[in-house]
């Protein structure tokens, strides 16, 4: 059995009935999910770390079939208290935040951001006067990128065709609805950056700030 396989061995073990599911689950299209089962491409590494973090799967199975399956799962951190999950990462640490619940410092129970998907420390001058490294972000995962706030911040992550990135931008809407403009707040930082959407991974819009010390 290959990697391919035991992927489609997952999605059974996980008790997804479906592609669509499962696809959904990992945050990829049904038809990228479906040309991996189908072997005409490999699983790439960033849903290996989806499976990793977000399920517990043993990667060293998935890659070579040794050991077990999953590892056994540890205890998320927000499973016997509320809030949303802070995490004391910068942008370019983090993956996939609705996968990363392992990795949150703390919950923060602030009932206008209880909505949110997570809170993350601002670092760089990009977003200035906007948001200002050491402040702390509230951002709410969006997934219909059909219908976005012109103008508004959001964090932007990208898969390996548009550089893997992982930053704090202005959206604005391009003349080709394929496409995004992304823009800093800072005068210093000239020039736009244009992205497909279809390379776009995960998407948060920014619904506010707070200070660590009303933390």
């Amino acid at each position: 059995m290959n990697e391919n396989e035991r992927l489609k061995t997952l999605m059974d073990l996980l008790r997804f009935k479906t592609q669509k599911d499962f696809a959904a689950a990992l945050n990829i299209k049904q038809g990228s999910l479906s040309d991996i089962l189908r072997e005409r491409v490999n699983v790439s590494n960033a849903i290996k770390d989806k499976l990793e973090l977000k399920f517990d799967v043993n990667l060293t199975w998935l890659e070579n079939g040794t050991g077990e399956p999953f590892f056994k799962k540890k205890p998320g951190v927000n499973e016997s208290k509320e809030g949303v999950p802070y995490f004391d990462m910068s942008l370019s640490d983090a993956k996939d935040l609705l996968v990363e619940e392992q990795r949150a410092e703390y919950l923060v129970n602030y009932l206008p951001f209880n909505d949110c998907t997570a809170y993350l420390p601002v670092y760089g001058d990009s977003m200035y006067p906007k948001y200002a490294a050491g402040e702390i972000i509230a951002i709410k995962e969006i997934t219909n990128y059909e219908i976005l706030q012109w103008g508004e911040a959001y964090v932007v992550m990208t898969d390996e065709d548009s550089n893997s990135l992982r930053t704090i931008k202005l959206i604005f809407q391009h003349t080709d609805d394929t496409k995004l403009i992304l823009r800093a707040s800072n005068p210093n930082f000239k020039g736009d950056t244009v992205i497909d959407k279809k390379n776009i991974e995960s998407l948060y819009i920014i619904k506010g700030k707070i200070t660590r010390n009303v933390i």
